[in-house]
C-alpha cells in the first residue's frame, strides 16, 4: 500500500517516451569499483545507444576514462550521487528500493520532507 501510495505522488511512473521508443542496440553498464580509472575509455563508452550508471560513480573529473554520457543512473537511496551535477536533464535516474528506509527516503524525496 505504501508503495502505491508512493507511486501517485510521482509525476510519472513509467519509462519516459524516448527510451520506450528506443531501440536498444548497444548497451553498457558502468559501475562504481573505479577499474576504469586510467583506462582512457571514455569516448568508447559515449559511443554507446544506452550508459546505465551504477550507484555515486562520478563522471566530472573523469570523462576522459568514463565518458560523460549517462542515460540512466541506477542506486540505491545511500548510495545516490550528493552532487546536482551527477544528474544530468537528460538522463534517468532509477532508485532501487527494497528496504523499508527506502520507501521513507522516496517519501521524504518527493515530498521534500527531511528524513
Amino acid at each position: 500500500d505504501k508503495l502505491k501510495d508512493l507511486l501517485e505522488l510521482l509525476p510519472e511512473h513509467d519509462l519516459p517516451e524516448d527510451l520506450k521508443s528506443k531501440h536498444c542496440k548497444r548497451c553498457v553498464v558502468v559501475g562504481s569499483g573505479g577499474i576504469l580509472h586510467g583506462s582512457e575509455l571514455g569516448h568508447l563508452l559515449n559511443q554507446f545507444d544506452i550508459v546505465i550508471r551504477l550507484n555515486d560513480a562520478p563522471v566530472q573529473g573523469y570523462t576522459d576514462h568514463v565518458g560523460n554520457k549517462t542515460t540512466i543512473r541506477m542506486t540505491y537511496p545511500e548510495g545516490a550521487p550528493l552532487s546536482e551535477h551527477e544528474y544530468p536533464p537528460e538522463s534517468l535516474f532509477v532508485a532501487v528500493l527494497f528496504k523499508r528506509v527506502d520507501f521513507n527516503w522516496l517519501q521524504a524525496m518527493v515530498k521534500n520532507e527531511t528524513l
